[in-house]
């Protein structure tokens, strides 16, 4: 969620595991933040550069970063073996993605990265909330929605850190999902169409909060942080044991499907060959019968170079025959031109 403290968390969190010395790989995937409370091992600021890709292609705000996260899912690979290259000295990875839920979840470069550091790496979504700005009942709901859709569309385990509890305590979110009778009366005190919405959105959300992992933290105070590794620890071992095999199940099933394909191409490409040699070499009349064909291309191609017996019989271009020719022209010339010379050296020496 945009506003809710993720860079600050993401500091947060990596103070905490250098207090455990255990210091995180920290990446920044926001292309248009300025300055980062925490210094990243990997930033996408190096590698783009938003206000010139704005600039360049004519983008908006959200179009621009969009546009730098494909540009560096095009390296992804190269992240890939950074981070392999740490996992012994880094136990976790840390990566602050940005804020608009369009821009990476639902994004094409986000699908991307998601699932090459899930089909390697025990991987975990926290989803970041602002607990201050989610008292309204429409508010939290809002966010709510969010937090099914990521859940959904990554397919990964997920939590739901409930920022900015030095401001107002989440007890009051941990009761609405937990209480719908609870969350109906704050809701009933409003008459809007919204509310109308989210009354009914709140049944259809029910089991969603019976499954969800839910702490509250502050990036500020650092409370909430021994909670939230407890979660995350039991998230990374749901991802061993019910996401990779689904992964790991996912990729045969791709290769397979890859293999086939290519077999496919194969075979049809074989199919053409056979049949264009077959066609250079017969040609089937309108009655039924088989007479010779004119050669098709790979007719031209394999007879080309062979020297027809015929051709070279009749052929005016032959050396021999052609040295022969002008000898036979240039001889009578050269016997004349000798005789013009010897008599006019006769006369010459008579003078």
């Amino acid at each position: 969620m945009a506003g809710a403290g993720k860079s600050s968390f993401i500091q947060r969190v990596a103070a905490y595991l250098h207090s455990q010395r255990t210091p995180p790989y920290v990446i920044n995937l926001d292309p248009a933040v300025r300055d980062l409370p925490f210094r990243p091992n990997i930033d996408i600021r190096d590698t783009v550069n938003y206000k010139e890709v704005m600039k360049q292609y004519r983008l908006g705000p959200n179009g621009g970063i969009v546009t730098a996260l494909n540009l560096f899912a095009t390296r992804i690979d190269q992240v890939m073996k950074f981070i392999e290259k740490r996992q012994e000295d880094c136990g976790f990875v840390l990566i602050d993605t940005p804020g608009q839920i369009e821009v990476f979840t639902w994004s094409a470069s986000g699908t991307i990265i998601t699932e090459a550091l899930a089909s390697t790496f025990s991987t975990v979504i926290i989803y970041v909330m602002d607990t201050s700005r989610s008292t309204n009942p429409v508010t939290f709901m809002s966010n709510m929605l969010y937090a099914c859709s990521i859940l959904y569309k990554t397919k990964l385990p997920f939590i739901v850190a409930m920022n900015k509890t030095d401001i107002i305590d989440h007890s009051f979110a941990v009761e609405w999902m937990k209480d719908f009778e609870s969350f109906q009366d704050t809701v009933n005190r409003e008459t809007t169409f919204a509310s109308n919405l989210t009354r009914s959105l709140s049944l259809v959300l029910e089991e969603f909060y019976s499954h969800l992992r839910v702490v509250g933290v502050s990036a500020v105070t650092g409370s909430g942080m021994d909670e939230l590794f407890s979660h995350i620890n039991d998230a990374a071992a749901e991802y061993e044991s019910e996401y990779r095999p689904h992964y790991e199940q996912l990729l045969r099933e791709q290769e397979e499907t890859h293999s086939k394909e290519r077999a496919e191409q194969l075979e049809r490409l074989h199919s053409d060959l056979r049949n264009v040699a077959v066609d250079s070499r017969t040609l089937h009349t309108s009655d039924g019968n088989v007479s010779d064909a004119e050669p098709g291309p790979s007719g031209l191609i394999l007879t080309r170079g062979i020297a027809d017996p015929e051709d070279d019989s009749n052929s005016d271009t032959d050396t021999d025959d052609h040295q022969k020719t002008e000898e036979s022209r240039e001889e009578p010339a050269f016997h004349s031109y000798l005789e013009e010379r010897k008599r006019r050296l006769q006369l010459r020496s008579n003078q």
